[in-house]
């Protein structure tokens, strides 16, 4: 039996962490709404065709024959009938001629709309007059979000008991979503895009001895060469409000937008007060300009160079959106590349330690970005759902009892992490709901399918399932690749 290592060695080891598995149970025998309506089509259908007999029964079994196959019979993982809404929505976008976007250059846009696509076209912008900040305001979703741009060392070459500390400091920080109640959805954002070169050239012009001699110009020449091939990883922070549950606060700071922003600042201060306690570089919220620079390089990521040297270029957020957008089945394409988004279904079973996900964010010669969208749950909200999802479980099992089938290993599996969720409340821990997306953009569709196969290895390597998203590119890639905490 393995000795015990001593408290000061125990707290230098990074602990293991363990996600909850994605809930797969039904309303009833784990047979969903969709598959129970089915299921009750082909029943009554056969029944009246046996009541009526002769050639009614051969006509009934034109419907229910159909019925339960489209129930049970799988396609990409899912029954075929889980397909049907996404289809339908898909036909109708294709015959309503939502598939494809066209900026009209020759109408101005209207004053304060960000120049985007889809869904996305009725976001408004905000500046904040304290901070100087942009604000996006969903008028549909009622959310107001801002952005914030981390620095940070590499958290595979820190030692274990730095990396443990940093993990529960960043725990704080989520933390304060849950604590707030008024903070809708977070959003951790982290992408690669080409790098310029103009960080190696400032580096030079800063410290950099130019004079004249050859191995001052064999330097200047590596630099010029190198900056260009190379990448590298920014990563943002956005807070949205939730104006319906700060509805009171807003009223009292003076209503509508100016009163929102006011709440809205506090949330700010709050979570760069965190950042900095889990020793996290933050710089000044975005404005306006870089957030122009970040949607424009999103959908036209081979501009990124040019704007990047280019100044003051570039940087109106009514003309940052992309000329052309057109989304098929299962893939999106932008002003000058394609794009392709993956779902993380499957988060790692097993206990991981943190810094798993390094295959997938640390591959390199591939664009992508990865986002994580935190969606805090209420105390009361979350404990009442745990408890209607504990209760359906012990429903299930003393129905499968009665009717006698063994309950498997994923339901147990289910069961007890509803538990742990229930105790983890009974704590003092808040809940929030986690989604994994990432954006794979290339020059070519060949590029961007040898790019999409790389990463699906990565993801395996990290103990993690993705799927490719399809019939939602378009909706799937704003809430992936932009920084404005869209959900699906």
């Amino acid at each position: 039996m393995p000795a015990t290592p001593p408290d000061s060695d125990r707290s230098q080891q990074l602990s293991p962490v363990k996600f909850s598995r994605l809930s797969k149970r039904g309303i009833l025998l784990g047979l969903s709404i969709s598959q129970l309506a089915c299921l009750a089509v082909a029943i009554a259908s056969f029944i009246t065709g046996m009541m009526l007999g002769g050639a009614w029964a051969i006509y009934a079994s034109i419907v229910w024959v159909p019925a339960i196959a489209i129930a049970f019979i799988p396609a990409a993982g899912r029954p075929i009938i889980e397909w049907a809404p996404v289809a339908s929505i898909w036909v109708w976008r294709s015959l309503t001629g939502q598939r494809k976007y066209r900026a009209r250059v020759t109408r101005p846009r209207p004053a304060g709309t960000l120049a985007l696509p889809g869904d996305a076209a009725s976001l408004r912008q905000y500046t904040d007059p304290v901070t100087g900040a942009v604000m996006v305001h969903d008028p549909h979703a009622q959310t107001l979000t801002a952005l914030i741009e981390i620095h940070h060392p590499s958290f595979v070459l820190l030692d274990p008991g730095e990396q443990e500390r940093r993990v529960q400091a960043w725990g704080r920080v989520l933390a304060t979503g849950c604590r707030s109640g008024r903070v809708a959805r977070l959003q951790v954002l982290e992408r690669t895009i080409p790098d310029s070169g103009s960080g190696l050239a400032q580096w030079w012009a800063e410290h950099g001895r130019d004079d004249g001699s050859w191995v001052s110009e064999t330097y200047k020449q590596l630099i010029d060469r190198a900056g260009p091939a190379g990448e590298r990883h920014v990563s943002t922070l956005s807070v949205s409000l939730d104006m319906h549950a700060a509805a009171r606060q807003i009223r009292a700071a003076g209503r509508r937008l100016r009163g929102a922003s006011e709440v809205l600042r506090q949330e700010m201060r709050t979570v760069t007060t965190a950042l900095r306690a889990a020793d996290l570089h933050v710089g000044e919220w975005a404005t306006p300009g870089e957030l122009a620079i970040m949607l424009r390089t999103a959908y036209d990521p081979a501009v990124t160079a040019t704007l990047d040297r280019a100044g003051d270029l570039g940087q109106d957020l009514a003309t940052a959106g992309p000329v052309a957008v057109e989304e098929t089945w299962d893939r999106l394409r932008s002003d000058s590349a394609w794009h392709a988004v993956l779902w993380i279904s499957e988060w790692p079973r097993s206990q991981v330690f943190p810094g798993f996900l390094s295959p997938v964010l640390l591959s390199s010669g591939i664009r992508r970005s990865f986002t994580l969208l935190c969606d805090p749950i209420r105390a009361d909200l979350a404990a009442r759902d745990v408890r209607k999802r504990k209760v359906e479980h012990i429903s299930d099992r003393s129905q499968r009892q009665r009717i006698g089938q063994i309950e498997g290993a994923e339901q147990s599996a289910e069961l007890s992490d509803v538990l742990q969720q229930e105790a983890d409340l009974v704590s003092g821990h808040g809940i929030l709901r986690f989604t994994g997306l990432l954006a794979v953009s290339a020059d070519t569709s060949e590029e961007l399918e040898t790019a999409v196969s790389a990463l699906e290895q990565a993801a395996v390597q990290a103990s993690c399932e993705t799927r490719r998203l399809v019939g939602q590119q378009a909706s799937a890639f704003a809430a992936a690749a932009l920084p404005l905490a869209r959900g699906l």
